[in-house]
């Protein structure tokens, strides 16, 4: 089917929620995607940090195929053996005991609400329910993760939103001590706000953070969805930090391309989470935990984890500098292959002169562009992207 009519048929028949550019894929392999026409583009994009091992990684790849051969799904009433082993692997390389899945970032943010919440409820009653999040941030579009992300623009048209959330400044040790009630259950937030920006969160602010929500017996929860699986140079973003939450979510690189999410938490607050309290048809599914087993036993077992690093401080340094050079660059900010580029103009027009020259790149927030690549990107095409940004750049001076 040639791509326009394929746009077309898109258009008459998918509900408008995405505003697409004009290509359409077909196939990957690495770093690199191709459309119908057999044009090549370097992802900078990666399914939005999802594809952590690039396109069609023969390992994972393997994997998925194996297990498709055998079971796709089995109701979560019966045990099966991927399952068991992808939370133990979760488990043995992160602060958690337990884990719940499901299928998506929002999901998985949506157990880490009810969870933080029960847990209130089981240990103090009723009435302590509160989730303070930060404003800027993103947890989903879901009816509840709307109302945790702290931008009016998505929320707006949804209302009556949910109640018992409330949000607090980024970076904000003051305010979010302010915050805290007799009422607060928890203090959710991305350790770094991706799809807000690309902020990072401060060392001493999430250290200070920890220790409030200690000292209130508050939980304290790391949606970790965009910044988990590696993106940030190690396994997890909180690793960075030395800080650890009591409840993380994951998804995205987690399948490295196949839905799935994860709640982790510790063991007391677990626990409160028994027979009937939550659950997924589809989440934790064979197939799903088949890739993610793939995923993690790739990135723990090679070297791409300090590949990645080494990467997004070149990418990290390759940007700042096209900032020294070009005033339309207000800040660079980022961790790892998560990096932003703010602008003084509107970046949409500099996502598809980039899309012109073969390269996949993502703007947000209208003005900051956002890059995360795949992890196995390489320093050449790094520098093909930077090439092009300047050029592109150097006629917006």
């Amino acid at each position: 089917m040639p791509t326009e009519e394929l746009q077309q048929d898109a258009e008459r028949y998918l509900m408008a929620t995405y505003a697409r550019q004009p290509i359409s894929i077909v196939r990957g392999r690495g770093s690199r995607v191709y459309d119908m026409e057999g044009r090549e583009y370097i992802d900078f994009v990666a399914g939005i940090a999802v594809n952590v091992l690039g396109h069609a990684h023969p390992d994972l790849t393997l994997a998925i195929q194996k297990q498709a051969q055998h079971l796709l799904h089995a109701s979560n009433l019966y045990y099966t053996e991927p399952q068991v082993k992808l939370a133990q692997a979760l488990v043995d390389h992160s602060f958690a005991d337990k884990v719940f899945f499901c299928n998506s970032g929002a999901e998985a943010n949506e157990a880490a609400i009810k969870l933080a919440r029960r847990y209130s409820f089981e240990k103090y009653g009723p009435g302590r329910h509160d989730i303070i999040t930060m404003r800027n941030s993103f947890h989903g579009r879901t009816l509840a993760t709307l109302t945790a992300t702290g931008q009016e623009k998505v929320q707006k048209g949804f209302d009556p939103l949910v109640p018992g959330f409330s949000y607090v400044a980024f970076n904000d040790l003051a305010e979010a001590e302010k915050a805290i009630t007799a009422k607060t259950a928890a203090v959710m937030l991305e350790p770094i706000q991706a799809e807000g920006g690309v902020h990072v969160a401060d060392r001493t602010y999430l250290k200070g953070l920890r220790e409030l929500c200690r000292q209130r017996d508050v939980l304290l929860i790391f949606d970790e969805v965009q910044t988990g699986m590696g993106r940030t140079g190690t396994l997890f973003a909180y690793e960075q930090f030395g800080v650890e939450p009591d409840i993380m979510t994951l998804a995205k690189g987690l399948g490295g391309g196949v839905p799935i999410g994860a709640c982790l938490a510790r063991a007391q607050v677990a626990e409160v989470f028994t027979p009937g309290t939550h659950a997924s048809t589809f989440g934790g599914n064979p197939l799903a935990c088949a890739a993610g087993l793939a995923v993690l036993r790739v990135l723990l077992e090679g070297r791409i984890l300090d590949h990645a690093r080494r990467m997004g401080d070149y990418l990290a340094k390759g940007l700042a500098e096209c900032k020294d050079r070009h005033r339309v660059v207000k800040e660079v900010r980022g961790l790892g292959l998560l990096q932003g580029m703010e602008l003084a103009i509107d970046g949409q027009q500099i996502v598809m002169d980039c899309l012109a020259r073969g390269l996949l790149i993502n703007c947000t927030m209208e003005r900051i562009l956002r890059f995360i690549p795949p992890l196995i990107i390489t320093q050449r095409e790094i520098d093909r992207l930077l090439d092009a940004l300047s050029q592109i750049l150097n006629k917006r001076a």
